[in-house]
């Protein structure tokens, strides 16, 4: 999974109306360049430098796996879009809306076009105090001191005042707090691990991992199936329960709901392919005993993949193992799921075709396939 940074942005606008384009700024940075995880309050302050209406100002953190200068470029992007024409005179001027960068987590950047920390943010106060909501610790990485500090160092003395009306963040209009657990499930490289993560990481989830790498037996199957399949069905059986019963009863106060990218039904679904008949019945006997009690996830997302993206996938992330696994066993596996799901009408079931689309590199997948779980509770 791409690995992302805390930024901060600091949002402007003194022309028309200006929560309005706060607003769609923040919509914008939700869709283009990631996850809003803090904003602060909205402030009122006088135009400084020049003569005109009133700014409103806000900052908000954001975690981004974008390079410094994709995000400058999207930020620009966003501007022009909003209206805000390219400067015509010296000095300041109105504008409908106003984005910088403050900091990218604690790097320090000199380029012709992008400084970074902002080089004047600790001179302005309708920056910092709207950073203090959000980051009253954060230590500039230049100066070595605190938001906090900064503030009440800084020399400008223009009027800052707090407006009752607060921004609104993008994410929640998506509804994964409705769901106590959801369980992401799909082919052996499908992406459920990578969206399980994603999810948690964004809209606050404790998130449950399968242990499949601490699995010995996993590596002999691949080399010798019919030697390894019942031993490695049974040793999968034993820790799935052990870790899902454990999650499920550790609530986690400060979670708004689990995550995993798995469902103990995926125990069925291999062993019906990797076992002989008289196996398997033997193991789907042992299988009810042992989860007869295990909680059901209240959303069931099961991430379609062709055979010949699997198999992109399954190169790309390079497990040893895994290199020689065989479309026929895979397309094997995806016909289990689909008709194990078939199987369960009372399952809430949400089937995404993920096949033309790159939810980890790509933020418009990622945001579509959100849309498509949204839209899915709505119609229940």
């Amino acid at each position: 999974m791409t690995p992302t940074k805390a930024i901060y942005i600091a949002l402007g606008s003194n022309k028309g109306n200006k929560l309005q384009y706060l607003q769609t700024a923040v919509d914008f940075i939700f869709e283009k360049i990631g996850g809003i995880k803090k904003i602060s309050k909205v402030y009122t302050t006088p135009a400084l430098g020049f003569e005109g209406d009133d700014f409103y100002n806000a900052c908000i953190k954001v975690e981004t796996a974008l390079k410094p200068k994709k995000i400058l470029k999207e930020l620009q992007a966003i501007e022009a879009i909003l209206g805000r024409a390219a400067k015509t005179t010296v000095g300041y001027e109105s504008r409908e809306i106003d984005l910088d960068i403050l900091f990218f987590e604690d790097e320090i950047i000199e380029e012709k076009h992008l400084i970074i920390p902002h080089p004047s943010l600790q001179l302005r106060k309708f920056v910092l105090q709207p950073l203090l909501d959000i980051a009253k610790d954060f230590e500039h990485p230049v100066f070595k001191k605190s938001i906090k500090i900064l503030l009440e160092e800084c020399g400008d003395a223009s009027l800052i005042e707090p407006i009752n009306i607060w921004l609104k963040n993008p994410k929640k209009a998506y509804t994964f707090g409705n769901y106590n657990y959801i369980a992401i499930e799909g082919n052996i490289g499908a992406g459920k691990t990578s969206l399980a993560n994603k999810i948690a990481q964004d809209f606050n989830a404790k998130l449950i991992l399968e242990r499949f790498a601490d699995n010995p037996f996993l590596p002999k199957f691949y080399k010798e199936p019919d030697r390894y399949a019942f031993t490695l069905e049974m040793s999968f059986l034993a820790d799935r329960y052990q870790q899902i019963s454990d999650d499920l009863s550790q609530l986690d106060l400060f979670k708004d709901f689990m995550v995993s990218d798995y469902d103990v039904n995926k125990s069925l679904i291999f062993s019906k392919v990797t076992l002989p008949e008289d196996e398997f019945r033997l193991y789907r006997k042992l299988f009810y005993q042992v989860y007869k009690d295990i909680a059901k996830p209240d959303l069931y997302i099961y991430l379609y993949q062709n055979t010949e993206r699997l198999q992109a996938n399954i190169k790309k992330r390079g497990r040893n193992y895994e290199k020689d696994i065989k479309d026929e066993y895979l397309e094997k596996i995806n016909t289990g799921y689909l008709d194990f799901l078939k199987s369960q009408p009372e399952m809430n079931v949400k089937i995404i075709d993920v096949s033309g689309k790159d939810f980890v590199k790509s933020r418009e997948d990622y945001l579509g396939l959100l849309d498509e779980i949204s839209n899915h509770f709505q119609k229940k």
